[in-house]
C-alpha cells in the first residue's frame, strides 16, 4: 500500500489549523505546517502561528525552524518538510500538511526543484534597499517570462529572480518537478467571500489586541532592519511602516485588513487551479472523506 499525505489548504483566516488538529487527534495524525513566515521564530502574532494551547497535544513541526536574520528558501523547507513526513510515517502516524503558502505545498507534494543557484549576498543588499514596484520592474526587464508568473509584491521572489538571472545570465528556467511518492488525499477548506472577509478583519483587530505592534518592534530591536522586516509583507510590512511613522495607526489597520484580504484572493486563484482538491466548508465535512480516504 502506498505511502499516504493529507494536505489541507486555503485561504487565511479560514480555520486550516483547527481543521489539522482534529483531524491529527481523530486519526493519529501529525501536522507539518507550510507557512513561509511560520518557519521564523519570534513571528508569532503577525503570522498567525497556532499557540501550544491550540495544539491540543498534537505535534507540529516546521515552526520556529530559522532565524528571521537568514534567508529560508523553498529549497530548504522542501528538504524539511520531507523529512518530517518521513518521521511521521514511520511512528506509525498519519502526516498532515497544513498551510496556505501553496508555492510550499506545491514544492513538495509536486516535487518542484529550484535552481542551485548560491546567494549574492553583496546583490541582495543593494536590491533590498529598492521597493517592490522598482524590483518587479527590474525583473520585467531582464526575465519578462517569470514577471509574468511572479507575485509582483513580494520582494523575496523577486530579489531570488533576479539573483537567478544574474547569477546565470539566462533566464529563470521552468521548475523540474519529481512528484512525492505518497498517495494524497487534498482538502480545501472554502469560506463564502463575504464570511472569509469578516474573519479576516476580525483577525486583524484580534492581532492588534494580542501585541503585533511590540512583536514587530521587538524584532527591530534584536537587530533586523527595516527593509527586512517589509519584506516579510502583510502584518510585518504595514507595522513596520507605522513604527517609522510613515502611516497612521489606523492606516496600518486599514492597510492590514486590506492587504491580508487581496492576499486570500490570491490563494484562492492559485488553489483553485488544482484540480485534485476536495472542497468543504466546516470540521464534520472533514471527517468523512478522511476515514475514506484511510481505510482504502
Amino acid at each position: 500500500m502506498k505511502n499516504k499525505l493529507i494536505v489541507i489548504v486555503g485561504p487565511n483566516a479560514s480555520g486550516k489549523s483547527e481543521i489539522a488538529v482534529m483531524i491529527a487527534k481523530k486519526f493519529n495524525g501529525e501536522v507539518i505546517s507550510a507557512d513561509s513566515r511560520q518557519v521564523y521564530k519570534g513571528m508569532d502574532i503577525g503570522s498567525g502561528k497556532i499557540k501550544k494551547s491550540e495544539m491540543k497535544g498534537v505535534p507540529h513541526h516546521l515552526l520556529d525552524v530559522a532565524s528571521p536574520k537568514s534567508v529560508f528558501t523553498v529549497t530548504r523547507y522542501r528538504q524539511l518538510a520531507l523529512k518530517a513526513i518521513e518521521k511521521i510515517r514511520q511512528a506509525g502516524k498519519i502526516p498532515i500538511l497544513c498551510g496556505g503558502t501553496g508555492f510550499y505545498i506545491q514544492a513538495v507534494i509536486d516535487g518542484i526543484t529550484i535552481p542551485p543557484v548560491k546567494p549574492d549576498w553583496k546583490l541582495r543588499q543593494r536590491l533590498e534597499k529598492l521597493s517592490a514596484k522598482k524590483l518587479y520592474s527590474i525583473l520585467r526587464k531582464l526575465d519578462p517570462a517569470r514577471a509574468k508568473s511572479i507575485e509582483a509584491k513580494n520582494p523575496r521572489r523577486l530579489i531570488r529572480a533576479i539573483e537567478i538571472v544574474k547569477t546565470t545570465g539566462k533566464p529563470v528556467p521552468a521548475l523540474k518537478k519529481q512528484p512525492l511518492d505518497y498517495e494524497i488525499l487534498f482538502l480545501g477548506i472554502k469560506k463564502n467571500e463575504k464570511e472569509l472577509k469578516r474573519l479576516i478583519e476580525r483577525r486583524a483587530d484580534a492581532r492588534i489586541r494580542k501585541g503585533m505592534v511590540a512583536e514587530v518592534r521587538k524584532l527591530k530591536n534584536s537587530g533586523l532592519s527595516w527593509n527586512k522586516l517589509e519584506s516579510f509583507g502583510l502584518e510585518y510590512r504595514a507595522v513596520s511602516q507605522f513604527l517609522q511613522n510613515k502611516i497612521s495607526r489606523q492606516k496600518m489597520i486599514d492597510t492590514i485588513k486590506k492587504e491580508d484580504w487581496q492576499y486570500a484572493k490570491r490563494q484562492m486563484t492559485w488553489f483553485g487551479r488544482d484540480k485534485r482538491i476536495r472542497w468543504i466548508k466546516t470540521e464534520a465535512q472533514a471527517i468523512s472523506p478522511v476515514k475514506k480516504y484511510l481505510s482504502s
